[in-house]
């Protein structure tokens, strides 16, 4: 018998559960203490996604014209205007002001397939938790923030905008969906949902937008990769694909049970000839999704549920180097 939804929210509301098997609003809210000191422009780590030979460092803030202006040494010569320079009979630059505000999107996946976890923490859960700290750095830097959430019946967007009140209404969302979620489900995994959320995505992004997928990917194809190009064409697009190790390092001694909706399998994974087949199979799949998404151009980054999110971020993007003061001590 499938519980009901009073039996479902008094076991989500259980405080063991959040933050390894559901997360609520009020979790993702705690998690902007844990963003603090991370930024998207921060200086990088050489382990940093945004550094070595990834496709593309994220562009930044844009530029806004102010003024034309006489030059000064030390000004851009890229930015001297020959017409007006010529005309006046000296050198002219164009000044510009950096834009004080980028829009972020965080893209959330939350269907049946990331209702999975052997260790720490649910693929859904780390995939919540990433988003918040997506949308906890952009906030701090002054932005305009978002969503895309999905699950395998709906997408749910949220426009981007400064405002507190808008997170919440974020989180809200996200939590509605990941508390949804449970072992007795009669939903099945829709893998053509990635592919209708990212549309999604570009219906509401324009340009110079910052696009933060998070996601394991099931059901990525080539309609995926196409869709990533587009999105990353005038925007900043980075991919964060959650994984499970239990998939790079299978159990030996044991059985095991895998569920989506109300079928169940037992796999004799003790056997040889079940187990090594199996790790193979998703070690393939995991590599065909990550050189999809390399080949899009798109940066990638591995989330795991076996760590803290919160670490795990904080290692990719690197933290800022917060300025010391008085004697040190």
């Amino acid at each position: 018998m499938r519980p009901t939804p009073r039996g479902r929210s008094m076991a989500v509301a259980s405080e063991a559960a959040i933050g390894r098997v559901y997360v609520d609003a009020a979790h993702l809210a705690k998690l902007e203490f844990r963003a603090r000191g991370l930024s998207f422009v921060a200086p990088a780590p050489l382990s940093s996604i945004l550094s070595g030979n990834h496709a593309s460092r994220l562009r930044g803030r844009g530029l806004n014209f102010e003024e034309i202006r006489g030059y000064l040494p030390g000004d851009d010569i890229r930015h001297i205007d020959w017409k007006v320079s010529l005309r006046l009979g000296k050198p002219q630059i164009r000044a510009y002001t950096e834009e004080r505000d980028r829009p972020l999107l965080v893209v959330v996946d939350q269907r049946m397939s990331m209702f999975f976890g052997s260790s720490r923490a649910f693929k859904s859960v780390v995939a919540a938790e990433a988003a918040a700290l997506a949308v906890w750095m952009g906030f701090a830097a002054g932005d305009r923030v978002g969503g895309v959430i999905f699950d395998d019946d709906h997408v749910v967007r949220v426009r981007p905008l400064r405002s507190r009140s808008r997170i919440k209404v974020l989180f809200g969302a996200l939590a509605g969906m990941n508390t949804a979620l449970h072992a007795e489900s009669a939903s099945r995994t829709n893998y053509g949902q990635l592919d209708t959320a990212l549309q999604g995505v570009l219906q509401l992004a324009g340009h110079d937008y910052l696009i933060c997928i998070v996601s394991d990917f099931a059901g990525a194809s080539e309609r995926t990769r196409m869709l990533l190009r587009q999105l990353s064409k005038h925007n900043d697009v980075i991919a964060a694909m959650v994984f499970d190790p239990l998939w790079q390092r299978m159990p030996e001694h044991r059985a095991l049970v895998v569920s989506e909706g109300r079928l169940q399998v037992e796999l004799r994974i003790e056997q040889e000839k079940v187990r090594a087949p199996l790790a193979s199979m998703f070690k393939g799949r995991t590599a065909e999704v990550a050189d999809l998404l390399r080949s899009s151009g798109v940066p990638l980054m591995a989330l795991s549920t076996d760590e803290p999110t919160v670490d795990q971020v904080r290692r990719l993007f690197g933290e800022r180097v917060r300025p010391t003061t008085g004697s040190g001590l």
